[in-house]
């Protein structure tokens, strides 16, 4: 079921862009909106009620604000994955991912003192579209030996194949707040439940 308060917002404040591009930049990733990041928190808290994660994992920069508010809400640790190893950071897991929005590839790193074999990971993130990140942070996992409870998006852009994609990686729990089954036309069609 869909998070009406977020679809809502997609569908006054979102704009879709060429090339299946979905900018909601006024609300969850430039500008956010604290209090809608507060009731993704909350809806995802209910959606993954039935596991015990140890920890939050996002990737840099998009998934940090929904992710420190989950972490909030449940009191667990958050940890992101940097695109670049500062100089703090000696010993670290990398896995290479493409992005979608900047069409370029990147790597993702986490330090080894943050990541592992104990941790039962909570992945949340902005966007689903071709399940990169998401591929990255399971390559991620696995070099850890970290296990992966779930992974969770705030928008899911349906015709892309990412959750498939991911689901083929042994993911399980894939949660989605709002499913996008189309932009064609640049016109936002979401789901219905």
């Amino acid at each position: 079921m869909a998070l009406k308060v977020l679809c809502d917002r997609i569908l006054s404040d979102g704009r879709s862009l060429e090339g299946a591009i979905l900018k909601v930049d006024r609300f969850i990733n430039h500008q956010m909106d604290p209090y809608l990041m507060k009731q993704i928190a909350v809806e995802f808290i209910r959606r993954f009620n039935d596991i015990q994660p140890n920890k939050i994992l996002t990737v840099e920069a998009s998934g940090i604000a929904p992710a420190v508010m989950l972490g909030y809400m449940m009191e667990l640790p958050v940890v992101f994955a940097k695109k670049k190893q500062p100089s703090t950071m000696d010993d670290a897991y990398v896995a290479l991912s493409h992005s979608f929005t900047k069409d370029s590839d990147c790597q993702y790193m986490v330090s080894r003192e943050y990541l592992t074999a104990d941790d039962r990971i909570l992945f949340v993130d902005d966007f689903l579209a071709y399940g990169n990140a998401g591929k990255a942070i399971i390559d991620l996992c696995q070099q850890a030996g970290a296990t992966i409870e779930g992974m969770g998006f705030i928008i899911e852009k349906e015709m892309l194949g990412g959750r498939q994609r991911l689901e083929d990686e042994g993911i399980k729990r894939i949660e989605s707040l709002a499913i996008i089954d189309s932009l064609e036309n640049n016109e936002i069609h979401i789901k219905e439940d």
